[in-house]
């Protein structure tokens, strides 16, 4: 099968199409026939290890020290089961899927197998496969962190940072869903789209900084590693959370640390990811409270080129690699 495939890190060069051997799919497996995948965030950060601060030798610890460990890169997909291992019981052939693997990476290409009790869902049936592809890594990480690490309630100010890239687009529509009031923080050019997608208020930050303007809130999700507590501690309320979904070093550390009296909190760390979260975000997509925002799309072929645009830390929602034809 083709793949993409890198062996060393650096820039989007070492990204090349290649011939690599087809998976059989064990008892509990399926194989998945991949029409469409992502480069995501997680992609460029494995690919050129281009670390926080702090974390270089932990980058190098977790996708490999002398080269990398998982030389297909990609962490989430859609397509369609084309075979099932003995035992499998939860999917069939010809089922339509969306699937995030996450650090397991493997996407980028022709095919990918996965346990079946892994994350895995049907493909809503109004979404096309490259719209569905672009559902897991910004919606599994936004609802992770505001739902379950944050705690996020109706009625809550939510502070989106990054509201147009792929994991800050999802968190707007997810927050919106729980019931909050949300402003998103963006550039000039993604005003009108974050406001397309849910926001109550946007703020470009060209021109306003948000930790002056006076405003407080609940919670301030942070998706850009430009926020740190000293910035925007008076733009908590009492008993405000920052979440850091790119967190420092310091934050990782829990050094950044608020008073106890005032309640407030600083969030850095991973979430857990359930399949029933996938199902939640196939549900949401099917009624159209979450939709999936594509920024551009290329041929597998092209992947050097993808890397290269989100490279440039543009990029609106996600970057779509098709696999198959439509």
């Amino acid at each position: 099968m083709k793949a993409i495939v890198y062996r060393n890190y650096g820039p989007p060069s070492v990204v090349a199409l290649a011939e690599v051997k087809k998976p059989t799919p064990k008892d509990h497996e399926v194989l998945i026939r991949i029409h469409a995948t992502t480069v995501t965030a997680g992609d460029w950060r494995a690919r050129s290890l281009n670390m926080p601060a702090g974390f270089g030798f932990l980058g190098r610890l977790v996708f490999g020290i002398f080269g990398p460990r998982k030389p297909i890169l990609g962490t989430e997909l859609a397509g369609e089961v084309e075979a099932v291992g003995s035992a499998v019981s939860r999917f069939k052939v010809g089922d339509q899927v969306f699937a995030f693997t996450g650090a397991g990476y493997g996407c980028h290409a022709e095919y990918r197998t996965m346990e079946e009790a892994g994350l895995i869902a049907r493909k809503p049936e109004n979404l096309s496969f490259e719209e569905a592809a672009s559902l897991s890594f910004g919606g599994m990480n936004a609802l992770g962190f505001l739902r379950d690490k944050a705690g996020i309630k109706r009625g809550d100010k939510v502070l989106i940072v990054g509201a147009s890239g792929g994991v800050g687009a999802a968190a707007v529509q997810l927050a919106k869903h729980f019931g909050a009031e949300v402003t998103g923080v963006c550039s000039t050019a993604n005003l009108d789209l974050v406001r397309s997608i849910g926001a109550d208020k946007v703020i470009d930050y060209t021109k306003e900084d948000f930790a002056k303007s006076g405003e407080t809130y609940d919670i301030i999700l942070d998706t850009t590693a430009t926020v740190p507590l000293a910035r925007c501690e008076n733009s908590l309320k009492q008993g405000g959370r920052l979440v850091a979904v790119q967190g420092s070093f310091a934050q990782a550390l829990g050094l950044e640390r608020p008073s106890k009296a005032s309640g407030k909190k600083v969030i850095a760390s991973v979430v857990a990811m359930k399949v029933d979260d996938m199902q939640l975000l196939a549900q949401l997509a099917a009624t159209r409270e979450l939709k999936p925002v594509i920024d551009r799309s290329y041929p597998l072929a092209s992947a050097a080129e993808a890397h290269r645009y989100v490279d440039t830390g543009h990029k609106r929602g996600s970057v779509v690699l098709r696999v198959m034809p439509a």
